[in-house]
């Protein structure tokens, strides 16, 4: 155990930008996959008419992205935050690759889940950053700016996304996002200060110093070795392939899987050996992490994700396979409280979902809940008038979509005077009033321009309000040993918000409509039908309207004035492994 070094004052603002471009890389690549997957679908052979075989190439992405978050937070709070960053940045970069290579099923959702892994990592590593650079009563605006970005992300992956496809296939979108994370890698190892005074002093023995060089050096040899040789098995260059003697290697052992091949094999024969090689560094740390409430935590998130998101709403709420997975997920619920009591140094350490972060999570939760509402019903009451196609009907989203950043900052910057409670609940307030507004939209409400408008960025900078003042308060609600895994749990409670209010609200909108629908007296009435289908967006936003109401009285307790600042300086050490 040794301690790092906050880096100089003039330099954390390049590392906070590096950070929240990366976490605006993770996010944009969240909903780049909305236009791309078809042609991601046909990629694999999959047809446009088996549309529910490709559940996995999303839900693989969110079971990565939550799943695995509590533990990267934990890790971030163990080690060096920018290590973790680096190396979310580095699993985002296999994960793309991957990706773009696939041409099997299987392939492409390790590369989406792997993806997930490390977009997902970079949200709660840079918000435990910012804790660590920013003394608590600055917190605000380095948080604003932080969750700003990422809804930008979400903003300008589609724009991006569009652009790529204009001019090249899907499998050019992953490509720059290997590029562009490897930049971003560059930059912030780059930013990494020395360390100074004793920290920087390596006083191990002489020879377990070479022995420490050596071994990083067969890892390094190891895995570029294991990389090359697994990318040139799912590349499969049709040079090779249909040389007589070369394309050896390259004929499938079992079926017609690229991985399943003799160079394949020998590939991910390769990577084993270099897992097996560096297990003494990151076995130590994963234990110290509390690798089994971790195994606990994600089986019961990874439950619940791919409970509500391969549910059918048109059908049920929760699918077959939510029978199955549900009381799984409960089962290690119990578990993990058994052991949290029992482990010495679990998990989520005690004391960080204490009253006010408990109170901070089901804020976050709401507010998931009432994003995804607009997210996903705007464009499909757009798409229901003769005015708005695909492409109008997105654009009519952004203007929500634009106004939540914006929200974001003003909500961080209000923090140097005003409470956490105060901004947030004024925020939701705003936003829920909106949505009721919006509960009682018609076809022609949303064609009406201006005023359509006015709503829109009244519930996106309402909802972008709440962002930094519920990060701020988890954090500043956790001791600064657990900032990272406090981070994680606030991102995890919004985005089971979104998976599970959307599979709710859908459901209940769904049933109003086929209610509306039977009473109908010609079920073939096309204009009754829209009509239908108009009051299942309206029930949703009326959901959304009071999911943001509810998370407005939550967050109303977590106080309305500024908190005093307490002696938490930026460049306060936590003592971190470094050696790894």
């Amino acid at each position: 155990m040794t301690e790092t070094a906050a880096p100089p004052a003039p330099h954390r603002l390049a590392l906070l930008t590096a950070a929240s471009a990366a976490v605006a890389l993770a996010a944009a690549d969240t909903y780049v996959v909305v236009l791309a997957l078809t042609d991601m679908m046909a990629g694999v052979g999959i047809g446009i008419d088996a549309l529910q075989r490709a559940t996995p190439i999303i839900s693989g992405f969110l079971l990565g992205y939550i799943a695995v978050l509590p533990l990267i937070g934990r890790l971030s709070d163990l080690l060096d935050r920018r290590r973790i960053l680096l190396g979310c940045l580095v699993v985002f970069v296999v994960g793309s690759a991957v990706t773009a290579l696939a041409v099997e099923m299987s392939v492409l959702v390790t590369g989406r889940v792997l993806q997930g892994i490390g977009g997902g990592g970079l949200v709660p590593a840079t918000l435990a950053l910012v804790a660590d650079l920013w003394p608590v009563d600055r917190r605000g605006t380095p948080l604003g700016v932080v969750g700003a970005v990422q809804e930008l992300g979400s903003v300008l992956g589609p724009v991006l996304g569009a652009i790529v496809l204009a001019w090249s296939g899907w499998r050019a979108i992953f490509w720059l996002n290997a590029v562009a994370a490897l930049i971003l890698y560059a930059v912030i190892h780059l930013l990494g200060t020395r360390r100074s005074g004793p920290a920087a002093v390596d006083e191990t023995h002489p020879a377990r110093r070479a022995r420490r060089r050596s071994v990083t050096v067969a890892a390094a040899i190891l895995a570029v070795l294991g990389a090359g040789v697994t990318g040139l098995a799912l590349a499969a260059p049709q040079s090779l392939v249909t040389d007589v003697t070369l394309g050896a290697p390259f004929v499938p052992l079992a079926g017609e899987s690229r991985v399943l091949t003799p160079i394949g094999v020998v590939g991910l024969g390769l990577l084993t050996v270099l897992a097996v090689v560096t297990a003494p560094r990151w076995w130590t740390v994963l234990r110290r992490a509390d690798l089994f409430g971790a195994l606990l935590v994600a089986v019961a998130l990874g439950s619940l994700v791919l409970t509500f998101a391969s549910s059918d709403p048109e059908k049920e709420v929760v699918g077959t396979l939510g029978y199955s997975l549900l009381p799984l997920g409960a089962v290690a619920l119990v578990v993990l409280a058994w052991w949290h009591r029992r482990a010495a140094d679990p998990l989520i350490p005690r004391g960080v979902v204490g009253a006010r972060g408990l109170r901070s999570l089901v804020v976050s939760l709401l507010v998931g809940t009432a994003l995804v509402a607009v997210v996903v019903d705007v464009p499909l009451l757009a798409r229901l008038t003769d005015t708005y196609d695909e492409t109008g009907a997105a654009l009519v989203l952004v203007r929500f979509l634009l106004a939540v950043p914006v929200g974001a900052l003003v909500g961080g910057w209000s923090l140097r005077a005003l409470g956490d409670g105060l901004v947030a609940g004024v925020g939701l307030l705003v936003a829920g009033g909106g949505l009721l507004v919006m509960s009682r939209w018609t076809l022609e409400s949303v064609g009406d321009t201006v005023p359509a408008t006015v709503v829109l960025v009244v519930v996106g900078f309402g909802m972008g309000l709440a962002l930094a003042p519920v990060n701020n308060a988890a954090l500043a609600g956790s001791p600064a040993d657990a900032h990272g895994v406090a981070s994680a749990l606030v991102v995890v409670a919004r985005m089971v918000g979104m998976v599970v209010g959307l599979a709710l609200l859908t459901s209940i909108g769904l049933s109003r409509y086929f209610e509306a629908v039977r009473r109908l007296p010609d079920p073939f009435d096309t204009d009754a039908l829209v009509g239908a289908g108009v009051v299942q967006v309206q029930t949703v936003f009326l959901g959304g309207a009071a999911a943001a109401l509810v998370g407005a009285a939550v967050a109303f307790t977590l106080g309305t004035r500024r908190r005093a600042a307490s002696r938490t300086p930026a460049d306060a050490e936590v003592p971190r492994f470094v050696g790894l």
